[in-house]
């Protein structure tokens, strides 16, 4: 069974049982959060598409907050005398779907 749900402005293909890193939650880690934007079940041959969701909900745990590797951006302009350099790390949250049922 797979699930598409949509998820801090973003959408996420889960199925039971799988580790996924998403955007940073609020929640603290060992709690549960339930969602329930979901956009299509497929399970098996029956797939069913929402308009624009359907009555479905998705337990996940959230395992563990943490930042992302350091993605260093730079600019330089030839003549300018420009030169920037600038890092980025991104906070996440590693969340383990836990069910996946019908009923919202």
């Amino acid at each position: 069974m797979h699930a598409i749900i949509k998820l801090s402005g973003r959408q996420y293909c889960v199925s039971p049982d799988e580790t996924i890193k998403v955007g940073k939650l609020s929640a603290e880690p060992g709690e549960d959060v339930v969602i329930t934007d979901v956009i299509m079940i497929a399970d098996g041959d029956n797939t069913e598409i929402g308009t624009p969701l359907v009555d479905y909900k998705v337990r996940l745990e959230v395992i563990e907050h943490g930042r992302d590797r350091k993605l260093i951006t730079s600019r330089f302009v030839r003549r300018g005398g420009v030169r920037k350099k600038r890092g980025h790390r991104q906070h996440y949250s590693m969340v383990k779907v836990k069910s996946i049922k019908q009923g919202a």
